[in-house]
């Protein structure tokens, strides 16, 4: 007998661990259920979320790209006050202050000069008086280099003179910021194209036998920057992005006028 319940009371010790088994399974499948449950509904918050990123930015694309429309409609607006502004007055030399300052587009002949950084510029690090801290690559055209090809050329004659497009004036600022050239605050790509407008066949002389149309041909020379200068029938530059007139004089009324 005590056999037989010996072996109903390991029988009944047997049974009671499956069923906490089976008991603590339900409660992991449970768990795991709950967490799916969640899981997509995060799923389907993200989605949510992106996708209301996604549209703010859109909407604020467009608001910048009709702010940049304003701007250039402006611009305009304001150049062709000042073009009509400077006509006025003074008739012919209203056409010739316009032409200096940049504040209209001008085409005539002149000259083509493009000027380019060295083969492998980018690769090889620089020496000698060419070297200083931040743009060590003597290969490289460098600010003050478009600088004197500038000043060369307007003393060489020229009436206007243009860089990758970009009109300059009386008060335009070559300058660098790290390895980039600015003219006006905006950055150049090399090749550097630069247009200037006066006699074709004495401008392009004149600039080759200058200080700095020398200074040019030492640096293809020593450096291997490369450049090439040609004669054009008509080249065409752009005005000014902006013109700021500092000072201004009413004209003086003539006698007997109303």
């Amino acid at each position: 007998m005590r056999s037989a319940s010996s072996a109903n009371f390991s029988v009944r010790m047997a049974r009671a661990p499956s069923r906490a088994a089976a008991g603590s399974g339900a409660a992991r499948g449970a768990a795991r259920v709950a967490g799916a449950a969640a899981g997509g509904g995060a799923a389907r918050v993200r989605p949510m979320e992106r996708q209301e990123l996604i549209d703010r930015v859109e909407r604020a694309d467009n608001r910048a790209d009709g702010l940049e429309r304003d701007i250039e409609r402006l611009r305009t607006d304001v150049a062709d006050r000042q073009s009509a502004a400077l006509k006025q007055p003074g008739g012919r030399q209203g056409d010739l202050v316009a032409l200096l300052s940049g504040a209209t587009e001008v085409r005539g002949p002149g000259i083509k000069l493009v000027v380019d950084d060295a083969k492998g510029a980018s690769d090889g690090g620089g020496g000698g008086p060419r070297e200083s801290a931040g743009f060590s690559d003597t290969g490289r055209v460098r600010d003050r280099d478009m600088q004197k090809i500038v000043n060369g050329l307007w003393q060489s004659g020229a009436e206007a003179v243009s860089i990758n497009g970009q009109r300059l004036t009386a008060l335009s600022a070559i300058r660098a910021a790290g390895d980039a050239i600015l003219v006006d605050n905006r950055p150049l790509v090399p090749p550097y194209e630069v247009l200037a407008v006066g006699d074709k066949k004495r401008l392009g002389t004149a600039f080759q036998d200058s200080a700095d149309g020398q200074y040019l041909h030492v640096l293809q020379e020593s450096y291997g920057i490369r450049y090439t200068l040609s004669a054009a029938d008509e080249v065409r530059l752009p005005a000014a992005p902006s013109v700021t007139v500092r000072t201004a004089t009413a004209a003086e009324q003539q006698k007997g006028a109303s």
